[in-house]
């Protein structure tokens, strides 16, 4: 019997994105797949984009929150809720390849301790032999991972009987700090290798871009870009690469994210922004 995947989807003020997005993960599901749909705050427009996909079979579950609750409540209540074997979420500036599910879904069956496992959400470019090559490791039945202790909370599936012995994601507990504490307790996380490709419509060098000018940049500034004080488009394509490279160096020493090793790298982190004048103490 196959394995059940529930996907959450998480919509906010973006009619443009979601009938791109929306309706792409739709194509993506196979018949064990599930789609869960929870929807933040009041945009009639986005709404009604959410809306017109709500009662597709393929949709288990929809959700309206008034507020915009962000992320945390939204995956908890699929973590809390799925009664499946995957869980995973698709941000709705995201477009995971034909097949993503049921190639991470084999890879899961075969390494039963695999944890996260993610599509690839950079571009080809970005990809440095000399920094992934010594983190590309081979698994049961030849899955291959770039293992890294976090992946991006996008394109990722992960068994849900993890999550029951974790626990949920904690107040201000980011998904990467989640993904580290599964690392802690055994999980193998990374990303599938060859890779599995996720077109991020955030990324200003994806060709279906919604960020064409600085102006569009900042009607939608990402989180991440908010939190970096970016504020043009090349600004941001440059930290797309940045981050790329940054998840290809990362250690794969669990002691390197506590204690004082970790309080090392967050100071060398604000120290770069800083001297990229995008943040402050």
């Amino acid at each position: 019997m196959t394995a059940v995947t529930d996907v959450l989807m998480i919509t906010y003020n973006s009619a443009e994105r979601v009938r791109i997005s929306l309706p792409h993960l739709l194509s993506t599901c196979d018949e064990h797949t599930r789609v869960w749909l929870w929807h933040n705050g009041d945009d009639e427009e986005t709404l009604a984009a959410v809306e017109e996909h709500a009662h597709d079979a393929r949709v288990h579950r929809f959700h309206h929150s008034r507020e915009n609750v962000r992320l945390t409540a939204p995956t908890n209540w699929l973590w809390a809720e799925a009664d499946g074997t995957y869980v995973s979420k698709v941000d709705d500036d995201c477009l995971p390849e034909a097949g993503w599910i049921e190639r991470l879904r084999d890879m899961h069956e075969a390494n039963p301790d695999f944890g996260a496992v993610g599509c690839w959400r950079f571009l080809d470019e970005d990809f440095i032999p000399a920094l992934a090559t010594p983190k590309i490791q081979t698994f049961r039945d030849g899955h291959q991972l770039l293992r890294n202790h976090w992946v991006q909370g996008s394109g990722y599936l992960l068994p849900l009987s993890m999550v029951r012995t974790q626990g949920l994601l904690q107040t201000g507990q980011s998904f990467t700090q989640y993904c580290v504490a599964l690392a802690r307790a055994g999980a193998v996380n990374g990303w599938a290798y060859p890779f599995i490709h996720e077109d991020n419509l955030d990324d200003p060098r994806s060709p279906r871009t919604l960020f064409a000018s600085d102006a569009d940049l900042l009607k939608r500034l990402p989180l991440t870009a908010q939190a970096l004080g970016i504020r043009t488009v090349a600004d941001w394509a440059q930290q797309e690469h940045e981050s790329a490279i940054a998840v290809q160096k990362a250690s794969l020493d669990l002691r390197e994210y506590s204690g004082w090793r970790a309080k090392r790298r967050g100071l060398r982190r604000r120290t770069e922004h800083l001297l990229r004048g995008r943040g402050s103490w």
